[in-house]
């Protein structure tokens, strides 16, 4: 197995002069899950090397068990160190594609045109396509058959209006993600707030929040089986 792991660029949260980027949680549970199943995992970016890790994302109020190892892991550090630019990657032959969150995505891969490239060629090919939290922004501007939104009439989840507002960033964020998927037809669903909440709809797979990850990636493998 092969699995790109595709992070955000972005480190400026709004004007608020904070720093952000993509939630380590994130990207390591995954990152663990694929590992641990012997799957070669390649990360990007949209500008490659060190992508912006958020800091609230590495206090030690939100350190798990797959953020610890991920911090110790001289290996996986080096590879988040340099990650490919999206734009040389998006023609490579991948098994499936996994977007992390964090807020990050929501001002850059939401509207960056590799990512929506490598999003309808994976979604056309039948391939897994995962993303947990802000991650599912990525299907912002996505089309699949006739041109129609490719979320339209799909089940899917995301970080909700409810989470957004509990962290005080609702007035921050550039547009609301559960709204924004139901705007684009999709069949919005949640789960309670901070608790694992996963829905696989064929072969899209999304995940609420931080929660979520590890059990998103774990549907991806199911699906690759």
């Amino acid at each position: 197995m092969k699995i790109l792991m595709v992070l955000t660029s972005h480190d400026r949260l709004g004007d608020t002069g904070r720093k952000t980027g993509f939630w380590l949680e994130e990207l390591a549970a995954p990152y663990y899950v694929f590992k641990d199943a012997g799957a070669e995992i390649v990360l990007a970016s949209p500008k490659g090397g060190q992508p912006p890790l958020d800091p609230k994302s590495d206090a030690p109020d939100a350190q798990t068990a797959a953020t610890v190892r991920f911090n110790e892991d001289a290996d996986a550090l080096a590879t988040l160190a340099a990650t490919q630019k999206l734009k040389d990657v998006v023609d490579d032959e991948f098994d499936a594609v996994f977007y992390p969150g964090g807020h990050g995505p929501l001002w850059d891969l939401a509207e960056d045109q590799d990512s929506l490239r490598l999003i309808e060629q994976t979604f056309s090919a039948g391939k897994p396509l995962a993303a947990v939290c802000h991650g599912p922004a990525v299907l912002r501007h996505a089309r699949g058959a006739l041109a129609e939104p490719l979320v339209k009439d799909k089940r899917v989840t995301g970080f909700s209006n409810e989470e957004e507002a509990a962290v005080g960033l609702a007035g921050v964020v550039p547009f609301s993600l559960e709204d924004e998927l139901k705007k684009n037809g999709a069949r919005y669903e949640r789960g309670a707030p901070w608790q694992s909440y996963v829905v696989t709809d064929g072969r899209l797979v999304t995940g609420q929040n931080p929660a979520s990850s590890a059990e998103a990636a774990e549907d991806v493998l199911r699906l690759l089986r």
